[in-house]
């Protein structure tokens, strides 16, 4: 699927800077900065849901040992 991606003219300049430094072209570093940003928001996730379930679980110990 093809997408257009319009960037201001310091974030394509920025870009372009960090693409070059890594031998890769300004597509592939977007790329994968996409796949950094969702790898990130995902395990973000994965952590909310696992913090919620050990608190849900221990709410009265972790109550207990905060008092």
């Amino acid at each position: 699927m093809a997408m257009t991606l319009r960037l201001d003219e310091e974030d394509q300049e920025a870009l372009r800077e960090r693409a070059a430094a890594e031998g890769i072209s300004m597509q592939d570093a977007a790329r994968r900065a996409i796949r950094d940003y969702v790898a990130r928001s995902e395990h973000r996730s994965r952590v909310s849901t696992a913090t919620e379930l050990i608190l849900g679980v221990h709410a009265n110990a972790i109550e207990r040992l905060g008092r």
